[in-house]
């Protein structure tokens, strides 16, 4: 269940997840975007290459990263989804907070 975080020289930060994204990954991916400085901040970048499934928790999570980072952060990126998750996200509306590509 392994989250990892960088920041690229342009204040992109990028979340890496692991196969499984759910409940069990709260701590985890909470830390992650709360440790980052928050002068170093342009955008977040949640990379899902490695995910295959995610609960409704993590919609959830999601949701609450960019609560956390309103007003300091306007833009937030999901990549490398798979089809799966694409169609959860349009369904969830999540197209509408976040680019998904």
């Amino acid at each position: 269940m392994t989250i990892t975080t960088s920041t690229s020289a342009d204040g992109s930060v990028e979340i890496s997840l692991a196969e499984t994204f759910d409940f069990n990954c709260v701590e985890d991916f909470r830390k992650a975007y709360e440790s980052v400085a928050e002068e170093s901040v342009k955008a977040f970048v949640i990379d899902f290459r490695s995910t295959h499934y995610m609960d409704s928790s993590a919609l959830g999570m999601l949701i609450n990263m960019q609560k956390y980072w309103e007003g300091r952060c306007s833009q937030y990126r999901i990549i490398n989804a798979n089809q799966q998750l694409k169609k959860i996200f349009a369904i969830s509306r999540f197209d509408k907070k976040f680019t998904i590509e």
